[in-house]
């Protein structure tokens, strides 16, 4: 559903706040994802999930009013993700300053529950955002069926990677926090890619990298979306690479992090980088029948 309400911050006791909203599930007939409802139910679900890149658009207006302006062209952003939500379901995300520059941030559902948590910083890379400190208690995993081609330090460069203005304004009929900036507004060199379409951009590099992953259904469980020399613009061509940073398990999921990053091929300059963890749904494949 489009943003429909002006975004209004709120302060209390050093918490900043965004309005609610509620995000739509844009990807709910992609058959045989996990946002679709009815391979999201089959698997455990109570119904097709809304991408957790989605969430991040209701973050950039909050943490612009709580770090600074500079964030949009040299922000991160780290969340880690605690509970699903479905299309339309109410939630509203929050900032707390540690210092300055720096925020713990979080979004909630209309229960108080936690979307997701982490970091934010006006300025990195930050080696101590939330992602970073995860990362470093991550446990080997000891069986993979579905991530059994991928292995730890496996890489790809130069991946080509654009953000489509054409392909993406349906992203921006219905994102929670318009911005004159994905418009061509507010003084940039271009039209500025919302941070779900952002984030696939760095994900260009899914495909090279997991070419033998087959036959699955996954889902996001934390991202970090750090600009440098930012923003990534709609509409230009850009090159990815990116590598295996850890594989693990849990009794339901196989785990992959993989980091990218962006160049512009233009200037040589390193425009962005990313964290991902993917979530493997072990019930989705038959190789854990």
């Amino acid at each position: 559903m489009p943003n429909s309400e002006p975004f209004r911050l709120s302060e209390t006791d050093g918490v900043f706040s965004g309005p609610v909203r509620r995000p739509a599930n844009a990807s709910k007939l992609a058959a045989g994802s996990i946002h679709d409802d009815a391979t999201a139910q089959r698997l455990g679900f109570r119904g097709g999930t809304v991408a957790a890149n989605i969430h991040f658009e209701q973050f950039p207006p909050l943490l612009e009013a709580a770090l600074g302006a500079a964030f949009a062209r040299t922000g991160g952003l780290s969340l880690y993700f605690l509970s699903p939500t479905t299309d339309g379901e109410p939630v509203q995300a929050f900032a707390r300053l540690e210092a300055p520059g720096r925020a713990e941030v979080w979004m909630q559902n209309a229960d108080g529950g936690r979307v997701c948590e982490g970091t934010a910083v006006l300025a990195g890379p930050d080696e101590f955002s939330a992602l970073r400190g995860r990362l470093k208690g991550v446990r080997p995993a000891e069986d993979l069926r579905i991530l059994a081609g991928v292995s730890v330090g496996d890489e790809v460069r130069d991946v080509p990677a654009r953000v489509d203005s054409a392909r993406g304004a349906p992203r921006l009929a219905m994102i929670t926090e318009d911005l004159p900036r994905y418009h061509g507004g507010e003084g940039f060199a271009g039209r500025v890619a919302p941070p779900a379409t952002a984030i696939d951009a760095l994900r260009a590099v899914e495909g090279p990298l997991f070419a033998r992953v087959q036959d699955f259904v996954g889902m996001f469980g934390a991202i970090e979306l750090q600009m440098l020399n930012g923003p990534i613009l709609a509409d230009h061509d850009y090159l990815a690479s990116g590598r295996v940073l850890a594989l693990s398990e849990s009794p339901k999921t196989e785990i992959v992090w993989y980091e990218a990053s962006l160049t512009d091929p233009k200037t040589g300059r390193r425009v962005a980088q990313m964290i991902l963890m993917s979530r493997v749904l072990k019930a989705s494949s038959p190789l854990w029948a």
